[in-house]
């Protein structure tokens, strides 16, 4: 028992220096306070023409995120491509993310995305590829909206409030992502530029200990423009952003 308790104290101080009290209440709250999660959803309430003020996903849209670590360099692509998926009956953005590890791909992911009437942009899925040494290793972290009680979640809000906290996803003991908001009208600065009126979101999962960011939406692009891992310290900026040709 008292070894037990050592390990707890240790995880409860290691996530206090990590940042503040958020950040112990959020990944040590039970998760039976979540059991009873049943999000409605109702096809006529939703839309692939993604606007959200925050994440605007207009079809061909195309960004890239760099990190450089002592591991070595990482790189993500975005693209949001031109097909559909129909999940439970609603029409979804397919928004492909490769994650690159000096230079060899480590995850190709398919994240399935449509924006409700309320302006927040819902997550129905996701299909996942993890690599190893450039051979598929296996589909970890996988889910979809309605399968082996998997459900839908909420990617962005549309309204930003401090003191937030929202499901992404969940398909319990696979994929459990939350996302706090913790704040809002804050100006942050890239190598690509400075914005304004940004909002600073904590993303955790019950799932890993060690997997805790702050990721930092930004109105003036629409986009994620930085993420910060809250355990080392590593800073993964916007570096290229283009949208589809209106030639």
């Amino acid at each position: 028992m008292k070894s037990k308790m050592k390990v707890f104290l240790g995880v409860a101080a290691l996530l206090l220096i990590a940042g503040g009290g958020l950040f112990l209440y959020t990944s040590i709250r039970p998760a039976q306070s979540w059991a009873e999660y049943n999000p409605q959803i109702s096809q006529a309430d939703f839309t692939t023409q993604i606007s959200n003020k925050y994440f605007a996903l207009p079809l061909g849209k195309k960004l890239v995120y760099e990190a450089t670590n002592r591991g070595g360099s990482e790189r993500i692509e975005i693209e949001i491509l031109k097909e559909t998926k129909i999940i439970e009956g609603i029409e979804t953005v397919i928004y492909l993310d490769r994650e690159y590890k000096n230079g060899q791909l480590v995850e190709e992911t398919r994240d399935y995305l449509a924006q409700h009437k309320s302006g927040d942009v819902w997550y129905f899925g996701e299909d996942v590829s993890n690599f190893v040494d450039g051979k598929l290793k296996d589909h970890r972290g996988s889910f979809m909206h309605g399968r082996d009680g998997a459900k839908a979640g909420i990617w962005m809000k549309a309204e930003q409030r401090i003191g937030d906290s929202y499901r992404q996803e969940y398909y319990r003991g696979h994929a459990e992502d939350m996302r706090d908001t913790v704040e809002t009208g804050l100006t942050v600065s890239t190598g690509m530029g400075t914005f304004r009126d940004c909002v600073k979101v904590y993303d955790w999962t019950p799932l890993e200990l060690t997997s805790r960011e702050h990721k930092y939406y930004c109105p003036e692009v629409s986009s994620l423009v930085l993420i910060e891992d809250i355990f080392t310290g590593k800073r993964t900026e916007l570096t290229d952003m283009v949208l589809a040709s209106t030639g």
